[in-house]
């Protein structure tokens, strides 16, 4: 069975640090492109950033762009998002997905997802 389990959210001052963990089980992320994605209260799920199966490539959403790194251990089957000069505006429900690079430039449904893990960047 496939699954994604993300760890690591919690409370962040502004301008604080925080590595966000997925592991991942039932599937090699080698063989999808990967993303993470977040949801603020009251707000639509957004695209944070997507790497492609192909070529490794990763596309950041601007408000994150040199912020917000994505790292993977493909021997251990775990990804990471690592947050910078976090901002109050970060705070959200952080998801990792797996699915085509397609689904996950465009905002369509992502094959398999985790449950999600609360950031709170807040002083």
């Amino acid at each position: 069975e496939a699954q994604l389990a993300e760890s690591g959210g919690g409370l962040v001052q502004p301008g604080g640090s925080l590595r966000l963990s997925c592991a991942v089980s039932g599937f090699s992320i080698d063989a999808y492109a990967i993303g993470w994605f977040r949801q603020a209260p009251g707000k639509e799920r957004e695209r944070v950033a997507c790497r492609s199966d192909t070529d490794r490539s990763t596309t950041y959403a601007d408000s994150v762009k040199g912020r917000f790194a994505i790292s993977t251990d493909n021997a251990d089957n775990m990804m990471w998002l690592q947050m910078h000069s976090l901002k109050p505006e970060d705070t959200a429900v952080y998801y990792c997905a797996a699915g085509s690079f397609v689904s996950c430039m465009m905002g369509y449904d992502m094959d398999y997802w985790g449950k999600g893990t609360l950031v709170t960047v807040s002083s």
